[in-house]
């Protein structure tokens, strides 16, 4: 009985070990989101896309993200290509301006790594949720230049707001 009563755990280890080394072998993924959010910066009257991606894995020479943000303005959508660099701890990448962002509505992002030779190592797809309506921003930037100069075409008009709006006509607007 002695006998058993150390062979048990032995046993035990030896069975368990292939179920947990399974537990550890490689996914296949190299990244995971670990933010999104939508930027507003009031002082210039933009918003972008902002998405955070923590690498899982080192990332490789040459390995490019190749994003595709869903236009809110409607038409093509936006689209960046960046080089992933090997000693950084994270990726952030950012779209260019948008225009048209509503609030509580879901917008699609895409997200292909690619190896050197442009070979698809990994498709990452998301949703970005802004919790505010681009209707909050100045038609126009507030400031401009280095020295952050009042904008003269906001002159007379200290809520940012101009007659003619931002000039853009978004989706559904009547």
């Amino acid at each position: 009985m002695f006998e058993h009563a150390r062979i048990r755990p032995v046993l035990a280890s030896i069975l368990l070990a292939p179920l947990l080394l399974g537990a550890c072998r490689d996914t296949g993924r190299l990244f995971e989101v670990s933010g999104r959010l939508m930027v507003f910066n009031y002082r210039v009257a933009t918003v972008n896309y902002l998405v955070t991606l923590n690498p899982i894995q080192p990332i490789g020479e040459g390995q490019i993200a190749v994003t595709t943000f869903e236009n809110p303005a409607g038409g093509a959508p936006l689209v960046v290509r960046q080089k992933l660099f090997p000693e950084h701890k994270k990726v952030t990448i950012e779209s260019p301006p948008l225009e048209c962002v509503v609030k509580d509505r879901p917008y699609k992002v895409s997200i292909r790594i690619e190896g050197q030779d442009g070979a698809l190592l990994q498709e990452i797809e998301t949703t970005m949720v802004s919790s505010q309506d681009q209707s909050m921003l100045p038609d126009r930037p507030l400031v401009v230049g280095p020295g952050y100069e009042p904008n003269p075409e906001l002159a007379g008009h200290p809520d940012g707001r101009l007659p003619g709006g931002r000039e853009v006509t978004c989706p559904g607007a009547n």
